[in-house]
């Protein structure tokens, strides 16, 4: 029986392979990483630059593990004990 709900270009590759489509780079961030992510939101960092680095395979943008955990390591500050370190952090990089 075919399934008429599936479309081929919505083939998703597992978390676990070495590229990944947007779908499921923000799902490897998100689950990974704790950090709210979404397809389109890399779609629009691909665009202005503040996105991970990616590959295109034809038309189709591919993210690699290591890039996603480059750029997510980058994303979260540093670990603190109280929020009076977070306004000391600002500072220091600030000067």
């Amino acid at each position: 029986m075919i399934d008429t709900h599936s479309h081929p270009t919505e083939v998703s590759n597992p978390i676990g392979s070495p590229n990944m489509r947007r779908a499921d780079a923000a799902r490897y961030i998100r689950e990974t990483y704790g950090i709210p992510c979404v397809h389109t939101t890399l779609a629009k960092y691909a665009c202005i630059g503040n996105g991970p680095l990616f590959r295109k395979a034809g038309k189709f943008p591919l993210y690699s593990r290591n890039d996603l955990d480059a750029w997510a390591k980058e994303r979260l500050g540093t670990l603190v004990r109280s929020t009076s370190e977070l306004s000391g952090q600002k500072r220091e990089s600030a000067a």
